[in-house]
């Protein structure tokens, strides 16, 4: 098969592998500052375990992606500074962030995660890249299902509309 046979992190990776690793190491790292300052803001144990379960998952990602474009000779973006711990009761009441609105963002950002997830998946052809994304997929499917789980628990789930009474059928 010429220069995409052997071993797939011999291979080259292209422009949209490329792109779609570099902004995956930028988003882990944006998160690892956003979810350092709801850690903060956080009054709930249950909901502060999850933020740290979703560190520790940024930082991974944002490890192994930087350390995927190195090895290809790719600049990864730029780590932002660590926040400094704050005790809840130093934030004032209107610049806080609520425990509900929290949930609701980081149950927005796992499912978005897990559409760019598969999105590196499909578009990869490095078996690597696609096995790395299929990995971070299972741990956020897995996130997801706790977000939710808590969501439902706390009765901070916002549903859409529900359907409870069908329409007669003519």
């Amino acid at each position: 098969m010429g220069i995409l046979s052997g071993n797939p992190k011999d291979e080259p990776m292209h422009y949209g592998e490329i792109y779609s690793v570099w902004v995956a190491s930028l988003a882990a790292k944006g998160m690892i500052s956003c979810y350092q300052a709801y850690l903060n803001h956080a009054g709930d144990k249950d909901l502060k375990k999850i933020i740290d379960d979703l560190l520790d998952q940024a930082k991974l990602e944002m490890k192994e992606c930087d350390t995927l474009l190195m090895d290809n000779g790719i600049t990864p973006a730029p780590a932002l500074p660590e926040r400094p711990p704050v005790k809840l009761e130093d934030i004032p009441a209107g610049a806080r962030f609520t425990d509900p609105e929290i949930a609701a963002k980081i149950a927005a950002d796992t499912s978005l995660g897990l559409v760019a997830c598969s999105q590196v998946m499909g578009q990869s052809i490095r078996e690597d890249i696609g096995a790395l994304f299929a990995k971070y997929h299972v741990t956020k499917t897995a996130l997801g299902l706790r977000i939710l789980h808590m969501n439902k628990e706390k009765g901070w789930l916002i549903p859409p509309p529900l359907q409870v009474k069908r329409p007669e059928e003519k």
